[in-house]
């Protein structure tokens, strides 16, 4: 019997075998189109994926150009002279002829103190120097005398020498007197009490009607001078030398004062002094500016930060400060390419001032570097420069 004439016979084998054949086809069927899918896809992922986001970021020019190097410090204002008025006599004060925060000028009466017992003392030391005076007179006239007696041997060599003694001691009175009548006019001329110098006068430490004395600590007024003025501020010792060569030839360096903040610049004045040691605590060194402030920008005691002008670099090539970065292995900056991508470039800084940095080499003027948005990139990173709008999609 031949397999056919089986599977007639036993119609049972012939169906489980057609029923084997159709599961493995259907398994076949479903592998093809899963592969099918899993392909489509990644055909359509690959097609999907978004194209590299550009970065907003600022960005500067290099350029060339002068920059002034600058020696920066905090500094103090304080006036050419700083007075407190005192009273050199005793007395009640009668009038105060200033109003507090005026500006007088040099020998303008500010206090009057009761010149009464002045003018009574002026009065005695005259009285008694006239009395001396005569007494003077008849001592001369007396001495004439007996030096005419003694020429005729009438009276003794003793009465011409006693005569004459008594007319030294009558000098004598009369030059104490002097000096008493001229204490006495001291004294009234104390009574007024004028500026010792110009400047702003501050707020009146008595009152009309008070008793003061010439022994009193606290002093009536205080006086200050505020143009010319001046400012003490420190640098660095380090910096000692390139001071002294700024002041070479003649010409006294720039100084510059701004306001706490550096937002505005206050005055501008010259460099005065520098101190002649340096402070072993700080390490810096005090140095003196004065300026005008004929508008009164500058205010005694008011805390300033000052810039001195030391050097100027001629023709260098500056970019804005926050594009330098630092590294472990070196300073560079992000140049941005004509195609909108960035690339790392190694610098070499020679100083800042403010925020300009000037470039040893590393750039060229005109090309672009990136000053904000560093966080975010990597050389090759795509950029959009702010104001230039989105990029277009790509086709």
């Amino acid at each position: 019997m031949d397999a056919n004439e089986s599977v007639l016979n036993n119609p049972l084998e012939a169906g489980t075998s057609r029923k084997g054949w159709k599961i493995w086809l259907g398994l076949a069927v479903v592998v093809a189109v899963a592969g099918i899918v899993t392909v489509k896809s990644l055909s359509g992922g690959a097609k999907a994926a978004p194209p590299q986001r550009a970065v907003p970021v600022a960005s500067g020019v290099a350029r060339t150009g002068d920059m002034p190097v600058n020696l920066s410090g905090l500094g103090t204002v304080v006036p050419t002279d700083a007075v407190t008025v005192k009273t050199r006599v005793d007395g009640q004060i009668m009038k105060i002829h200033f109003r507090e925060g005026q500006l007088v000028a040099a020998g303008d009466l500010l206090i009057t103190i009761d010149p009464r017992p002045y003018q009574v003392q002026l009065l005695q030391a005259e009285g008694q120097m006239a009395k001396d005076q005569s007494v003077l007179r008849n001592a001369r006239m007396d001495l004439a005398r007996i030096q005419s007696l003694f020429d005729q041997k009438i009276v003794s060599r003793q009465q011409l020498d006693t005569q004459s003694a008594l007319v030294d001691q009558c000098e004598a009175a009369v030059k104490a007197d002097t000096g008493s009548v001229e204490s006495a006019k001291l004294n009234l001329t104390y009574s007024r009490i004028t500026a010792p110098v110009s400047g702003k006068v501050g707020l009146r430490l008595v009152d009309t009607g008070n008793t003061v004395k010439a022994s009193d600590a606290t002093g009536l007024v205080t006086l200050t001078p505020i143009s010319p003025i001046n400012v003490l501020f420190s640098v660095p010792a380090d910096n000692i030398q390139s001071v002294l060569d700024s002041s070479k030839g003649g010409k006294a360096p720039v100084v510059e004062v701004y306001d706490r903040d550096m937002t505005s610049r206050l005055a501008s004045g010259t460099l005065l002094a520098v101190d002649n040691q340096v402070d072993a605590t700080t390490g810096t060194v005090r140095i003196k500016a004065q300026f005008a402030n004929r508008d009164g920008a500058l205010f005694p005691n008011q805390f300033v930060n000052a810039r001195l002008l030391v050097d100027t670099l001629r023709g260098v090539l500056m970019i804005p400060a926050a594009a330098v970065q630092r590294s472990p292995t070196g300073t560079f900056v992000y140049v941005i390419k004509p195609d909108a991508t960035v690339e790392l470039r190694p610098v070499e800084p020679q100083a800042t001032e403010g925020d300009v940095t000037a470039l040893r080499k590393g750039l060229k003027p005109g090309e672009k570097v990136v000053v904000s948005g560093l966080d975010k990139l990597r050389p090759g990173s795509k950029v959009l420069e702010e104001g230039q709008g989105a990029p277009k999609a790509a086709k």
